[in-house]
């Protein structure tokens, strides 16, 4: 008597192949892992702010680039003879296009040579301040006891200085203020917020299971800090340090526009921001359209901060 308690395993059952008919490729994507990072370009892809603050992102590049692609004038190349021209707004991308300042010089020239100094200083702090902030917050979290504590305490002391008060300090101290002096002043100042977020995104990867199975296989510090613990614990910095690019920006404006920054005859938004001020009621394109242009660049890096926010964010999904 067959044992009814038992069923039989039967095989799926396959739709017939006509002989000579080609077999449809097997899909790649069943069975392979997706991670964080895939499932967030996946997103970014469809996210309308990516992709419009990346367009606006690229050009700004672009034009600090290859300025010359865009105006084939210097910003020093003054005339006198168009002192407060007004704007010419049937001149596209000429050089009387946006009008002419107190000093004779192109306004829309000076726009497009701008553009260099105020995005390269707001990159290279970015850049900087994640580097030194991550990799002392890092440390921090990853290896605690007085460690933790010695850079925590630092890290207190150089966020209670007032930022923009503490990088005027720092300046007015160098009789030159070169792009790199500036650079420098701000990132003093600006990886206290960098290595906070490290560091609490350190201690919370380091007892996972990944870390603890390294540790027991005697793996070095080094391997498990840049191997297991950096590329786990990285996302939250990468989402701050892009938002905070613009305030880098608007940081150098404001010490230029101060004269404590940038000054002639070097080119920056801040710089003819500074020199127009008094000009705002005869001549308010003068200030306009470098307000407009700073306006638009850090909106650009905000929006593009908030995209990839979005993004990584698992809570946000």
């Amino acid at each position: 008597m067959p044992d009814l308690t038992k069923t039989e395993e039967t095989e799926p059952v396959k739709a017939p192949v006509a002989e000579g008919a080609p077999v449809p490729p097997a899909d790649p994507a069943v069975g392979k892992p997706r991670s964080l990072w895939s499932d967030a370009w996946s997103d970014l892809r469809r996210s309308p702010m990516f992709i419009i603050s990346s367009a606006m992102i690229l050009l700004l590049l672009v034009i600090a680039a290859f300025p010359g692609w865009f105006t084939s004038l210097s910003p020093r190349d003054s005339d006198m003879a168009l002192y407060l021209q007004k704007p010419q707004f049937g001149a596209f991308f000429s050089p009387e296009w946006l009008g002419y300042d107190g000093q004779g010089y192109s306004v829309y020239t000076r726009l497009i040579h701008g553009a260099r100094n105020s995005i390269l200083i707001g990159v290279s702090v970015t850049v900087l301040v994640t580097f030194v902030g991550g990799l002392l917050g890092m440390l921090a979290g990853y290896f605690g006891g007085w460690v933790d504590t010695v850079i925590s305490r630092i890290t207190d002391v150089f966020l209670g200085l007032p930022f923009l008060l503490g990088a005027m300090v720092i300046l007015v101290s160098f009789e030159t203020r070169a792009v790199y002096v500036i650079v420098l002043a701000l990132a003093v100042l600006g990886w206290t917020l960098v290595a906070r977020v490290m560091r609490g995104s350190v201690i919370t990867v380091k007892q996972a299971d990944y870390v603890m199975a390294a540790k027991a296989l005697g793996a070095s510090t080094t391997r498990i800090l840049f191997r297991h613990v950096l590329p786990n614990a990285v996302t939250p910095v990468i989402v701050v340090a892009t938002i905070a690019l613009g305030g880098y920006i608007s940081a150098e404006a404001t010490l230029s526009f101060l004269g404590i920054g940038l000054a002639p005859p070097a080119v920056s938004w801040g710089v003819d921001i500074n020199t127009a001020k008094d000009l705002l009621r005869n001549a308010p394109h003068v200030l306009l359209w470098p307000g407009l242009m700073l306006s638009f660049t850090i909106l650009a890096f905000i929006m593009f901060g908030e995209a990839v926010r979005n993004a990584l964010d698992p809570k946000l999904r």
